[in-house]
């Protein structure tokens, strides 16, 4: 553990992610599923204040009633594992603000996660590396060393194997998310089962980015998990053909889902989808928002 002095608090931001692709290889010897996919960060984030405790207590308070705030949530979780391995006999007090809708196939969990142990590297001044933040963080779940790095990234292996792609020219992305939530184990387990008719072509969507052909990428939007998870609730197809009748470029299911996403080039024409959206499903929780660029190597 570094010798430096402790800060007297930290204040991040923790980005959501949408997938522009998602694949699914096969089933792992180690239960989990093998996946190739391209995942974008976005603007919309949980914003998470840490402060250092002198009684080795890891406290959580979250503004959302009902959400566990205990050893259960990843974002304690993601405290414990650094103080296990830096040593640590401070605690943190962590505060989390959620704007991120919860199960939603946007990594709100996984987000926070990531910005705990960016937060708790950065509060007692540990200065581990981010490939250790990313090794600290794949043992808690798949998508959070991409949170930890965030942008426009190739993910394979469980989603924890990373590969940094040119970054997506800026778009706007308008989110919808129908009144349920989703079980990622729910979804990859029922796609064992179903499989599905399309599969995306990664290599291709990273000659677009290359390219910096937006207008191609947003073409080659892919997710296996949308023939799952569309059957058992057929509002995302609903929220889909809504925003293309609008004028998206594209739209697509996020993750497992049940968040559907549209993209456009402009942010009139998102503002446009969103109250379109808001007028033909109330039941919608609907956000604008755009794409971002993730940490600088």
């Amino acid at each position: 553990m570094s010798t430096n002095s402790v800060l007297p608090s930290v204040t991040l931001d923790a980005h959501a992610k949408i997938n522009l692709t998602l694949d699914i290889l096969g089933q792992r010897d180690d239960g989990f599923h093998e996946v190739a996919m391209v995942m974008q960060s976005i603007g919309l984030h949980d914003t998470l204040t840490l402060k250092p405790r002198d009684d080795g207590d890891i406290t959580l308070s979250i503004d959302v009633p009902g959400l566990a705030a205990d050893a259960s949530n990843l974002a304690w979780r993601a405290a414990e594992a650094v103080r296990q391995a830096a040593g640590l006999q401070q605690g943190v007090d962590i505060q989390l603000t959620k704007r991120i809708p919860i199960a939603a196939g946007l990594a709100g969990g996984s987000t926070d996660a990531a910005a705990v142990l960016v937060g708790m590297n950065r509060l007692f001044q540990l200065g581990m590396p981010t490939a250790r933040l990313c090794e600290l963080g794949a043992a808690l779940g798949s998508d959070i060393p991409f949170c930890i790095q965030g942008g426009t990234m190739l993910a394979t292996g469980r989603g924890e194997v990373l590969r940094r792609l040119p970054d997506l020219p800026s778009l706007y992305v308008v989110l919808a998310k129908p009144p349920v939530g989703v079980s990622t184990a729910w979804a990859y387990q029922h796609y064992d089962a179903e499989g599905a008719a399309a599969h995306p072509d990664n290599a291709a969507v990273e000659q677009a980015l290359q390219r910096q052909d937006a207008s191609l990428v947003t073409k080659l939007l892919c997710n296996v998990l949308e023939s799952v998870t569309i059957k058992k609730y057929t509002v995302i197809s609903a929220y889909k053909q809504l925003m293309l009748d609008k004028g998206a470029l594209a739209s697509m299911m996020s993750g497992s889902g049940p968040t559907v996403f549209g993209l456009t080039d402009t942010e009139e024409r998102a503002r446009e989808i969103a109250a379109y959206l808001r007028q033909q499903a109330p039941e919608a929780a609907v956000f604008v928002t755009r794409t971002a660029a993730g940490m600088k190597e």
